[in-house]
């Protein structure tokens, strides 16, 4: 094995935050309402997070931690604390019902958990069904953190050691966790600054979307990986994300869809008015934009500032469609990322010709290593190393990609993934439901809502949708709670007796 350089330097977001500590130590790294921290305070909570974890609660480097909560500041000093310590964070949305908290922790092997104060319950209840440690965001967290040190605790991550663990639903509908090294994502960030040109030291983003998501985690840390600084939003509220850009130099914002439908609905001469401020990139991303939005975008804040890119957790960011093209490549999801390759593959495995559809995979430095503890499901996504989220794709005579279709029934409802079984099997297990199949319907604000088509159980000649989506609501997180439950007296299947959920949508599309 080649022996390490003695010029070698870890890429990691901790030692990002520690460089730009020692040059601009006064400069404001975070800043979520009143609340604001420099560098030097940054660099020195991330150390004291690291040192509390590994001597305080005794964890050692390799460990897996879950942190539950919204946005707030601490959740960035939090995962990259706990990363440079060598210890990996499970991201966990606050939205998940109790018994998908539960999941997430058991297969993540969580050895602590962080919690927000609003979660303490659920939390306790958890640390105590695991036998783990609960550590609560707050008077106690502060406490907590006076009593480690804020020198460096002396671990130095592998690059391809886990940074963070994203859980995503799998086609199974159980939730897998995406393990992402520290390499690719501080490669990710650097390729977005490159890309975007609006990364840097002398740049502010806005945090819009939920940390716990891969997206929204990555956009605010390449802020502070490369320097800048981030301003975190504790919740979407579209008047305060205008607000936002009025009076804060902010140079990017990352957003999905619904957000935009959110902030356009307050009005496109609202908007307008309020102007664009110092942005240099809005980017969009997590589900397709529509091309009605993305003309409304250009006329209200101007034809050089939109991009939409497309990509996953485990692949990063694959593409990305700058201002230049937004009108001119209508429903393009644009070129490869920088340092990205892609290959559109058919059936029998070979590369398609151009304009025909194919499975997109792609290959950069960018991708997770695996999923945690699933070796065949890392199997699966990937051939010879190159990944795919089962997207089926065409290129252009330009290589610009357009996304086609699903090989799966991946649904994306405002920017967040569903997967139809989860939702299914919760559907079959009210007492009135006999057969479930649940598919997205196209909706202009959410990218995709879901609809549940369900036959009556034995015995039962009426379905209340009523009850069945109340009953929903205790089984899933709300954003996985269908919109409609349509009773039918049978679902369409083939020779096999597999449902066609392909002719259930079909149907419902062609009757809109």
């Amino acid at each position: 094995m080649t022996a390490i350089p003695a010029t070698y330097v870890p890429l990691t977001v901790a030692d990002g935050i520690r460089v730009s500590a020692g040059r601009t130590p006064a400069k404001v790294a975070l800043r979520e309402g009143d609340r604001a921290l420099t560098y030097a305070s940054l660099r020195d909570r991330v150390h004291r997070v690291g040192n509390a974890a590994l001597q305080g609660l005794e964890l050692a480097p390799g460990a897996h931690v879950a942190i539950l909560a919204p946005n707030r500041l601490e959740y960035a000093e939090l995962v990259v604390g706990l990363a440079g310590a060598g210890l990996a964070p499970a991201t966990v949305s606050p939205r998940a019902a109790p018994a998908e908290m539960e999941h997430i922790v058991g297969d993540s092997q969580a050895r602590a958990i962080f919690a927000d104060e609003q979660l303490a319950d659920v939390a306790w209840d958890l640390g105590d069904r695991f036998g783990i440690p609960v550590v609560t965001l707050g008077e106690s967290y502060e406490r907590w953190l006076g009593d480690a040190s804020a020198a460096h605790p002396g671990v130095v991550p592998d690059e391809w050691d886990t940074m963070v663990i994203h859980y995503t639903s799998g086609t199974t509908g159980e939730p897998k966790g995406v393990l992402c090294p520290h390499r690719s994502r501080t490669l990710n960030y650097l390729a977005m600054a490159a890309e975007y040109g609006a990364f840097g030291p002398r740049d502010q983003g806005l945090t819009v979307a939920p940390m716990y998501h891969g997206a929204g985690l990555s956009f605010t840390l390449a802020n502070l990986f490369l320097g800048g600084t981030a301003t975190v939003l504790t919740k979407f509220d579209p008047e305060q994300v205008l607000r936002a850009l009025r009076v804060e130099p902010i140079t990017n914002v990352f957003m999905v869809p619904t957000h935009f439908h959110a902030l356009f609905g307050l009005g496109d001469d609202v908007v307008a008015r309020a102007g664009r401020g110092s942005l240099k990139s809005v980017i969009s991303n997590a589900a397709p934009l529509a091309q009605a939005m993305k003309e409304r975008i250009v006329a209200a804040l101007g034809d050089d500032l939109l991009f939409e890119c497309y990509g996953s957790t485990e692949g990063g960011v694959v593409s990305n469609l700058p201002p230049a093209d937004q009108l001119r490549k209508e429903r393009s999801v644009g070129l490869p990322f920088p340092a990205t390759e892609v290959s559109l593959l058919g059936d029998d495995g070979l590369p398609v010709e151009r304009g025909e559809v194919g499975e997109l995979f792609s290959r950069s430095p960018y991708l997770f290593t695996g999923y945690q503890g699933r070796p065949e499901a890392t199997a699966a996504a990937l051939r010879d190393g190159w990944f795919s989220a089962g997207d089926m794709a065409r290129q252009d005579e330009e290589g610009y990609l357009y996304l086609v279709d699903r090989k799966g029934d991946k649904i994306i409802t405002g920017g967040l993934n569903v997967f139809p079984r989860e939702v299914e099997e919760v559907l079959v297990r009210h007492p009135m439901v006999g057969e479930a199949s649940v598919f997205g319907v196209t909706d202009e604000r959410w990218g995709e809502t879901i609809h549940a088509v369900v036959t009556g159980a034995p015995g039962s000649d009426s379905v209340d949708a009523d009850a069945v989506l109340a009953y929903c609501r205790t089984e899933l997180s709300s954003y996985k709670v269908p919109k409609v439950v349509e009773q039918v007296d049978g679902l369409p299947r083939n020779a096999a007796g597999k449902v066609l959920r392909r002719v259930l949508r079909e149907e419902r599309h062609s009757a809109t």
